[in-house]
């Protein structure tokens, strides 16, 4: 089956009562050989919700059952931290050692798109030719915000959703501009948009976490960029500091793109 991504081994091992009882689990395997397990549930077109910082926390996953309820089918790829983990000092803790000592996650360096982005790629081609339809959603938050822009070079992704891009860690002007991308993919994305595929991007205002990626992203893509800044001090749009506005505007965004 290829390899298990080592930092992941084991940390699907639940206890009986969890929010994710009555998901799926499957595993998988990437294009590299590299299994990574996954979580699925519903009907409908398909979207890939990529978890936060520390993990699939129960907001995360509530996310999910929301994405759901809208009809779709949601996968949730697992790529770091233990899933249902509640976010805490510890987990945060535990999840940064995870991403900052593994090879597949891009945390300082510019002009590189993290290598994780190829599984996530196969993963979303998978889950379009499981249920058709014009594409997938690709939904990122915080340090996995920008995945869902270089998901996008994959024709297989028609939704993709930015919310509170942090990653490249937003030290200094030039990382906190940074947009997480290869200058190949780069131009793949801005193409992409002019051909038809708006990006969606949610963030708190006062985020300072978040850096200019906004303004970098307007400019590159223009009125295809389609950015949603609410009011306040908050980061997690969707999950932890969730706002009904943030999560009616990613239904509607998946409404027009998915079943249009």
């Amino acid at each position: 089956m290829g390899r298990v991504a080592d930092d992941l081994d084991g940390v699907v091992t639940m206890g009986a009562m969890t929010t994710l009882d009555t998901w799926a689990r499957d595993l998988h395997e990437g294009d590299d050989g590299t299994t990574r397990p996954t979580y699925t549930k519903g009907s409908g077109p398909g979207v890939v919700v990529i978890h936060e910082l520390p993990g699939m926390t129960p907001g995360v996953i509530a996310f999910g059952e929301e994405v759901v309820a809208a009809g779709y089918t949601v996968v949730m790829p697992v790529l770091f931290g233990t899933p249902g983990t509640t976010m805490s000092f510890p987990s945060l803790t535990s999840s940064l050692i995870q991403v900052c000592t593994s090879s597949e996650f891009t945390k300082l360096a510019t002009g590189k798109t993290a290598p994780i982005t190829d599984w996530l790629r196969s993963l979303s081609r998978k889950l379009h030719a499981e249920v058709g339809g014009p594409g997938v959603g690709a939904i990122g938050m915080c340090f996995t915000g920008g995945y869902a822009l270089a998901m996008m070079v994959d024709e297989s992704v028609a939704a993709p959703v930015v919310a509170q891009p942090a990653a490249p860690f937003a030290v200094g002007k030039k990382r906190g501009a940074s947009i997480g991308l290869s200058p190949a993919d780069q131009e793949a994305v801005v193409a992409r948009a002019n051909a038809g595929c708006p990006v969606l991007g949610l963030r708190y205002r006062d985020d300072k976490a978040t850096g200019t990626r906004f303004q970098t992203l307007e400019t590159l893509l223009g009125d295809n960029f389609v950015g949603v800044e609410l009011d306040g001090k908050g980061h997690a749009t969707l999950t932890e500091h969730r706002q009904q506005k943030a999560v009616d505007r990613v239904l509607a965004f998946l409404g027009e793109r998915l079943r249009g």
